[in-house]
This record gives structure tokens, C-alpha cells and sequence, in this order.
């Protein structure tokens, strides 16, 4: 299966949540100047998704081969013990959001811009996930990202980006030499059907994460992920 783009993305801003977040008060004289950045970027905004659905060909004790590309993780492995059909993907705030927020010069509502377009990363993580749910029914799913782990490190990007062929383009994405990508907010990795729900987090010690989607389980990768 080629990629395929999805770039009609709806991209809600709740004017009283983002007040909260950004500790805002409401009827302050700030909210004026968040609300026009707001109006701006609602109008430009364009978050986007690229993914393909693949197949698995072999697996090794700590390798998974994805339509001839070689993903090296003994995490990745095992969560994909069951799985046939997995779904590489990336997404992103768009490169309207990025050009916009690079014209900006004042520090604050630069901050605020980023935390829109942090917004719009997550509305495109959500439409992409609600789309394959409707599309393929594949049951329960999870996703893990390259860099999340050391298990599947950064430069795993490569393969992911070979996998998804022209994808990442198609949709203003850059991968540097550094294996970040650009726009900075972008996700890219592989959602999987799995009967259990996995969070990278789960085996992250890092404390105090603002990202933070699940506890840490000290005891995880001896229960299930060691090699016997």
C-alpha cells in the first residue's frame, strides 16, 4: 500500500481551556492579544497526517522486518509478537503553523504560538488515530515512536522514513541529520493493534515529564521484554 495524506484535519481551539492552561485570566489584557494569535492561526492552520498500512514479514529476538525494512527493538519486537498489519505514521502542526510562529518576535506570544501548534500536533494525532480505527477496525491500538526509548533510538527514524516513502514530504517534513524532524512539531513512529495497551512511558524512569502518559513501572521490561 502507497501512503496516503490526510490534510482536512479539524483543528479546535476552546478559548476557556487555553486561558487555563496558559494561566490567563479571563477578561485580563492579555486576552486580547491570545485571542488575535488565536484567530490567526485557525485560519492558516493546517495539521496533517501521512501513513500506509504494512505488513510484517519476520521477526528476529530483538528485530522486526516491515516490508523489507529492518526496525531494530526488542520492545518494538515483542509488542509486535501478535501483529500482522501495523501502521507507520507521522504527523505534524503543519508548515503554515511553523512559518507563522517563525514571523513572531515577542517572547510571550511566541511561547503562546507554540503551545498552539502544539495543539494542532495533537488534533492531527487524534484524527489520524480515530481515521484507522474507522478504516481498517483494528481493535485496540498503541502506538511507540522512535526516540521515546534507548531500546529504539533516533536514528530508527531512517527506516521509518524509508518505509513511508514519499509520505513525510507530501506533508512539508524534514528529517535532518540529527534525525529530528521539521517541524519540530511532528510525531512520527507505528501504531499496532494490541489486546494490551502500551505506553512508552511505562518504561521511562525520567521523572517529572511534562508528557508524561503512564506511570513508570520499574518491574516491566523483566516481566515481559527481557529475553528468556
Amino acid at each position: 500500500m502507497d501512503f496516503l495524506v490526510l490534510d482536512n484535519i479539524p483543528f479546535p481551539i476552546d478559548p476557556e481551556q487555553l486561558y487555563k492552561n496558559l494561566k490567563i485570566k479571563k477578561g485580563g489584557e492579555l486576552v486580547a492579544r491570545l485571542n488575535h494569535l488565536v484567530d490567526k492561526a485557525q485560519a492558516i492552520g493546517r495539521p496533517k497526517a501521512s501513513y500506509k498500512a504494512a505488513f510484517i514479514e519476520s521477526r528476529g529476538d530483538d528485530q522486526v522486518n516491515v516490508e523489507g525494512v529492518m526496525f531494530t527493538s526488542r520492545v518494538l519486537r515483542v509488542n509486535l509478537e501478535k501483529a500482522h498489519r501495523v501502521f507507520p505514521f507521522v504527523t505534524t502542526c503543519g508548515l503554515e503553523l511553523e512559518e507563522w510562529s517563525s514571523s513572531i518576535d515577542d517572547l510571550l506570544e511566541k511561547y503562546w504560538a507554540d503551545v498552539i501548534k502544539e495543539m494542532a500536533l495533537r488534533a492531527a494525532l487524534k484524527h489520524l488515530k480515530e481515521h484507522l480505527i474507522d478504516h481498517f477496525q483494528p481493535g485496540k491500538m498503541s502506538r511507540m515512536n522512535p526516540g521515546s526509548l534507548a531500546d529504539w533510538p533516533l536514528p530508527e527514524q531512517r527506516q521509518l522514513f524509508a518505509l513511508l516513502g514519499g509520505g513525510p514530504a507530501s506533508i512539508g517534513i524534514k528529517l535532518t541529520d540529527s534525525f529530528l524532524m521539521v517541524p519540530i512539531k511532528s510525531v512520527s513512529g507505528i501504531w499496532f493493534p494490541t489486546e494490551e495497551s502500551f505506553e512508552s512511558c511505562l518504561l521511562c524512569p525520567r521523572e517529572k515529564c511534562p508528557g508524561r502518559r503512564a506511570p513508570y513501572d520499574p518491574d516491566l521490561y523483566e516481566r515481559k521484554y527481557r529475553p528468556k
